[in-house]
């Protein structure tokens, strides 16, 4: 094979994310960082392979041999799951069909990388909180304080909307209504924008904190004590620190639980299907791409495979026959005794 060389790969690999992964796909920042640290990963193990420096590679070291023992190592060497290895390989197949649209002359080579399969990872159960202890930890905020009413405000608009951590720290004045059609206008993934409606409890809340920081030039709603928009770290603190207090106050439950932006997020998912709500308005609701995703929540949720067996038993029609209690006759025992 013709060697590919060195600066070509560089061209390559920055048409990959200026060109088309930014200005074609319009892929977020997010996206962006998670193809370059799995890109990163493949070339510093690929360069220490063939014991030469990153810069002095070339496409044609990238084969399907050097790509499987790179997605091996993800699992084995870095003791990554299975889930992210397969994430590693989709940002790597990615790569490999704008390798195949740009150098048809090696399609071949890039065709057996893109051949090589995911590995079947382990589905592992949604975690999720039930209603009574979402609202054990939304009652514990000190709403007489500023911290306290945006803590309030922040668990009831995570709860209420399902929103995703980055969607709830993104989101501004501008976005929200809260009068007559009280709604949220929320930031998705892949730049899908879609709007949620809102509790009038949410919308009360969010007014109150809207008054607390009249005066201010602020166009992000969720800030921390130095006026600054709300971090994923500022979020995550906050929830432990409230779930934590919930816990200590009669719910011991919360304590044996890891309770993330995004466990609040699949709590809405969970409640919403609770109520009866059907699998597409959810996806909608949440921002799904597709209804299977939406539909993890089915598996996930025991007291509804509880209920659907009970209504299963009742329809079957299948009961256990009532009668007298069967009681040994005198002449039964008395052959016992006689043995």
């Amino acid at each position: 094979m013709k060697t590919i060389g060195s600066n070509f790969l560089f061209s390559l690999v920055e048409s990959f994310f200026v060109d088309y992964l930014r200005r074609q796909r319009g892929a977020s920042v997010h996206t962006v960082r998670a193809y370059r640290d799995a890109l990163k990963l493949l070339f510093e193990f690929v360069a220490k392979r063939r014991r030469r420096e990153v810069s002095s590679l070339n496409l044609s070291d990238f084969d399907a041999d050097a790509v499987a023992e790179f997605l091996d190592h993800v699992e084995n060497g870095r003791k990554n799951s299975a889930t992210t290895r397969n994430c590693r390989r989709a940002a790597i197949r990615c790569f490999f069909k704008h390798l195949i649209r740009n150098d048809l002359e090696h399609s071949q080579q890039y065709m057996r990388v893109l051949a090589i399969p995911a590995k079947r990872a382990r589905e592992r159960s949604v975690a999720y909180l039930e209603p009574r202890d979402v609202r054990a930890v939304i009652a514990i905020p000190d709403r007489r304080t500023a911290d306290g009413q945006r803590d309030y405000a922040l668990l009831l608009f995570l709860y209420n909307s399902g929103a995703r951590v980055s969607e709830a720290i993104d989101v501004r004045w501008e976005d929200v209504h809260l009068s007559a059609f009280r709604q949220v206008q929320l930031r998705g993934k892949g730049k899908k924008d879609r709007t949620v409606p809102l509790w009038k409890e949410t919308a009360d809340a969010l007014f109150r904190l809207r008054k607390s920081v009249e005066g201010h030039d602020r166009q992000h709603i969720f800030l921390n004590r130095a006026g600054l928009p709300l971090t994923r770290c500022g979020v995550a603190y906050i929830i432990d620190k409230h779930v934590s207090a919930a816990a200590e106050r009669g719910n011991p439950r919360l304590a044996r639980k890891k309770v993330t932006p995004h466990v609040l997020r699949h709590s809405c998912a969970v409640a919403l299907l609770q109520s009866g709500t059907d699998l597409v308005v959810i996806r909608d609701y949440l921002g799904h791409s597709s209804v299977s995703t939406t539909g993890r929540y089915l598996k996930t949720n025991l007291q509804m495979k509880r209920d659907a067996l009970n209504t299963f038993w009742k329809h079957s029609g299948i009961g256990s026959a009532k009668g007298d209690r069967w009681k040994p006759t005198p002449n039964l025992l008395a052959f016992l005794h006689s043995l």
